[in-house]
């Protein structure tokens, strides 16, 4: 019996999808669209400071969320890349261990900044704007738990529609004109038709997903009375972490149950918790144009189902995990998995990492040598 896995942000849950890999290799794309989607901007501020004048040969890149598990690593790989990065963060579901992870690395004067503040405050936002030169936003900061998401739904709908329409504001208002925003498989919903193309119709069933389709519907239309370049990301299955061993997945304590597959499993190998509880086991599984919007998928194309995610987890750590199963869990997916053709046509771009035991044992190695997440790292 086949059953579904979510892993974009989610513990078993609606992605049967791909296995992105390495959020390495979604970063590389990321950066990808940065250089194909980059503009002039406007002249430079007065003061001495790096970050708030616009540098001739540097692209200054705003990562919201950049302390979080995909905004992390996207930031390293924009920081090996010569751009030059702000993160800004409330910390709520991010690491500042990740941001020190990065400090480290790049300490360098006009590198890297952080700046903690909540997207939700329009004043906070609108002063970071007006105060440093960016020449290109990548959003990434949300809540993205589909369970949370369906008991929560107020939470998701302030946090991600809301807060897309402030960052977009500021964008308006100070003339930043790219953004790259991170959106997810999950406004896809339960498609009829396998895999997913970017022209599948969007019909999301949970909040999250809902959410997700709102903020890019903001996102679209708003594009159309302006000359803003915009990529938007569904990514499938994103897991691994980077394979130098700085940045992993440590989710906060308290939101170990709203978890990814793969932090679970390492969980369960840890002995942090019993098992594994995998949700739904009676799923029917099998064990438009571009202009200056581009939509594209991030995946591999290849599905995956918990049975074997589980399977591979018990490989990669060489621990017997013992599984529960039961009923299905409200907003959960029996199946999703891309067809990641247009982002290879038009991008250039693959998933580099594909072996599904070979990602979860770098992830693995992170997970032992940080037993408690960036603490004492």
């Amino acid at each position: 019996m086949r059953v579904p896995v979510e892993v974009w942000i989610i513990w078993v849950q609606e992605e049967r999808a791909v296995v992105l890999g390495k959020i390495i290799a979604s970063a590389l794309c990321i950066t990808v669209c940065i250089t194909i989607l980059k503009q002039s901007q406007s002249p430079s501020y007065s003061n001495l400071s790096s970050f708030s004048q616009h540098e001739l040969g540097v692209t200054h890149v705003l990562v919201t969320g950049g302390a979080g598990y995909i905004g992390s690593h996207a930031a390293l790989r924009l920081l090996k890349d010569s751009y030059r990065v702000t993160i800004v963060d409330n910390l709520s579901r991010g690491n500042l261990g990740a941001v020190k992870v990065l400090q480290d690395l790049f300490p360098e004067p006009g590198r890297l900044q952080f700046i903690y503040a909540d997207l939700g405050d329009a004043k906070a936002v609108s002063k970071i704007f007006a105060e440093n030169a960016f020449d290109a936003v990548m959003h990434f900061a949300s809540v993205a738990y589909v369970g949370e998401s369906t008991t929560e739904p107020l939470r998701y709908y302030h946090n991600i529609t809301s807060n897309t329409l402030v960052v977009l504001e500021a964008m308006a208002a100070h003339k930043v004109k790219t953004l790259i925003y991170s959106s997810t498989c999950a406004t896809y919903g339960e498609p009829v038709k396998m895999p997913i193309t970017e022209k599948t119709p969007q019909l999301p069933i949970n909040p999250y997903g809902k959410a997700k389709k709102m903020a890019e519907d903001i996102i679209i239309d708003f594009s159309k009375t302006t000359d803003m370049a915009v990529m938007i990301l569904r990514y499938f299955n994103v897991i691994g972490s980077d394979p130098e061993g700085g940045l992993g997945e440590a989710p906060q304590p308290e939101l170990r149950e709203h978890g990814r597959i793969s932090g679970a499993c390492f969980d369960a190998a840890r002995g942090i918790i019993p098992g594994l509880k995998v949700k739904g086991t009676d799923y029917k599984t099998a064990d438009g144009t571009l202009e200056i919007v581009g939509i594209y998928n991030v995946g591999t194309g290849k599905g995956r189902s918990v049975k074997e995610f589980v399977e591979a987890c018990k490989k990669a750590t060489g621990v017997e995990i013992k599984v529960e199963y039961l009923g299905r869990r409200p907003g959960d997916y029996a199946e999703v998995f891309s067809d990641p053709s247009k982002v290879k046509q038009e991008l250039n771009w693959t998933a580099q990492y594909t072996n599904l035991k070979k990602s979860l044992q770098i992830a693995w190695k992170w997970q032992k040598s940080h037993l408690n997440g960036y603490i004492h790292s």
